[in-house]
């Protein structure tokens, strides 16, 4: 589980989305929060994704005839291509998916999809040993997917069904290292979502969808609108507190607060992205009143000095030689 959790982290990462949730919730439940995505069935697709790539040996001795009508080499399987050809593969697989550690998209010199594949050290050697000695030979890129079949247990768990197709075959020129690439991908979208997918990792158990909500953006900006509305009654309350029990320097605190809270925004609407969130919100509450509780301290202290009948100047130097008191203006991170 919690695998799947970090791998569906990575995922939503690749899609970049601002501010993604991605939590546990119970034994086998995780909740995934994707705001501002529009396009939900794309994200569906990548996140309950379990895609993986196996790279095998084609039979090429074996008959294709004899092998679709079920008389299939010992050591050999049947696979087929999106177009139902029948394709004869050794079962033995030399590499698996777990070995590719980066995957990019891109055209070809005649403008054709294909997957840029980078391996680690240990896939590269594997890799590198067979196809040196295997030069002249087919090796077919085989993708494999669970499917949700629209059946259930009696418990209620989606049954989910193993999908296998053989998406390149290419004859071995020369012995390959730790990067090469995939072709024979039909569009530029299906090889990005692949090098995506592969990026992110394949996931440990697969994973069906099982109740998706969409929250309109009205709901979610009158919840941020109640947010600030409540922030502004709060700094008013607090602001007038202060100026009463405190006086003048009470309406000092209030600028050093106003002034407080104006930094905070402008460099927030500096930062490209930044966006107003509810956690925003009350990271901007936590700084008002860490700022009020210093100012407290301070003029606390000041009213300390005043009643020993020190005067302004001394008192402000008392304060200010004081190391524990904290300064009346704090920043907390949002």
């Amino acid at each position: 589980m919690d695998q799947n959790i970090t791998i569906l982290r990575n995922r939503v990462n690749e899609l970049g989305v601002a501010e993604p949730l991605v939590q546990r919730q119970g034994a086998n439940r995780i909740v995934v929060e994707l705001p501002g995505v529009q396009d939900t069935a794309r994200a569906k697709e990548i996140l309950g994704a379990t895609a993986t790539l196996e790279f095998r040996e084609v039979d090429s001795n074996a008959d294709l005839g004899a092998a679709a009508a079920g008389r299939v080499p010992a050591g050999s399987e049947v696979k087929y291509t999106r177009d139902e050809v029948p394709v004869v593969l050794k079962k033995r697989v030399i590499l698996a998916g777990s070995h590719i550690t980066d995957a990019s998209s891109s055209a070809d010199e005649y403008g054709r999809p294909q997957v840029n594949i980078s391996l680690d050290s240990e896939g590269g050697s594997k890799m590198t040993a067979f196809s040196r000695n295997n030069v002249g030979k087919l090796m077919a890129t085989v993708f494999t997917e669970y499917k949700d079949s629209g059946k259930r247990e009696e418990s209620g768990k989606v049954i989910l069904e193993k999908h296998e197709e053989v998406i390149n075959q290419a004859t071995i020129q020369t012995a390959l290292g730790r990067n090469f690439r995939i072709t024979g991908i039909d569009s530029q979208a299906e090889a990005h979502n692949l090098a995506l997918l592969l990026r992110a990792g394949a996931l440990i158990a697969p994973i069906s969808i099982v109740e998706e909500r969409t929250i309109g953006p009205s709901m979610g900006q009158q919840n941020i609108d109640m947010g600030l509305q409540a922030m502004m009654w709060g700094m008013l309350a607090v602001m007038l507190f202060t100026l009463f029990y405190y006086r003048r320097f009470g309406l000092f605190a209030n600028v050093a607060l106003m002034m407080n809270l104006v930094l905070i925004i402008g460099v927030m609407s500096m930062i490209p992205g930044a966006t107003m969130t509810l956690p925003g919100i009350a990271g901007i509450v936590l700084t008002v009143g860490m700022a009020v509780d210093a100012n407290v301290l301070i003029f606390e202290r000041i009213r300390e000095e005043l009643r020993e009948g020190r005067s302004h100047s001394m008192r402000s130097s008392k304060v200010t030689r004081t190391p524990s008191v904290p300064l009346p203006m704090r920043t907390s991170p949002l």
